[in-house]
């Protein structure tokens, strides 16, 4: 074995053996059982949601917010309008944003119940 050898495990050892199983951690008579109680599909919709910088980066925004926001998310961020409105209807129907009209704007603010939510649903992952 040569010096950039020493120290990495061999293909043969164990670790890298994926059909090597641990009697403890494959006995099958302990199989458990998820409720079904919609929290999965829940948390699916929720990180589908932010599954994007742009929309976690308008999240952070609009949490730092203590009122509603107009253009100024379109303004902080570095993509096209029409981009934005795409990322704030997602936003939107997941319920994580409300949108407002106001005279000819529409205001966005984060949902704090929606957001708790999810941090709920991610804290019993």
């Amino acid at each position: 074995m040569d010096g950039s050898q020493k120290g990495k495990p061999k293909m043969s050892d164990s670790i890298l053996e994926p059909d090597r199983c641990d009697e403890q951690l494959c006995d099958s008579s302990k199989i458990v059982s998820l409720p079904e109680d919609g929290s999965a599909e829940k948390l699916a919709e929720l990180v589908w949601a932010i599954a994007h910088p742009m929309r976690v980066r308008i999240v952070r925004m609009l949490m730092k917010q203590e009122s509603c926001v107009c253009g100024e998310i379109v303004d902080a961020l570095p993509i096209s309008q029409s981009t934005v409105s795409q990322h704030l209807k997602v936003l939107k129907e997941s319920g994580l944003v409300r949108g407002e009209v106001e005279g000819p704007k529409v205001c966005y603010c984060i949902d704090r119940k929606t957001l708790r939510e999810l941090k709920k649903l991610v804290s019993g992952i």
